[in-house]
């Protein structure tokens, strides 16, 4: 283990903690999402933007987690990267 492993697993002790990291569990795993299923595209955030029309740096925000997509947002960079977007809601 990492001193990051321990460090993280030392805090998913405290409930407060917890309830966060679970808080905003969907919004980084959209983030990583869309990351994942643009460098599996083979694209750059460059190349991604000239296929949609979306700047550049707002897709660099988007995967930072400085910005908060519309849903016709990440129509049009699943569209760009030749992919259908889907979005459940999964049981708990």
């Amino acid at each position: 283990m990492t001193n990051f492993d321990v460090f993280f697993a030392k805090q998913m002790q405290d409930p407060a903690f917890q309830q966060e990291y679970d808080a905003l569990e969907p919004e980084y795993d959209i983030i990583q999402a869309m990351i994942d299923a643009r460098k599996n595209s083979g694209l750059t955030q460059k190349e991604l933007a000239m296929k949609t029309g979306i700047a550049q740096s707002d897709i660099s925000k988007l995967e930072h987690g400085n910005a908060n997509p519309s849903l016709r947002t990440l129509q049009r960079l699943a569209a760009g990267m030749g992919k259908k977007l889907r979005i459940e809601f999964a049981s708990v």
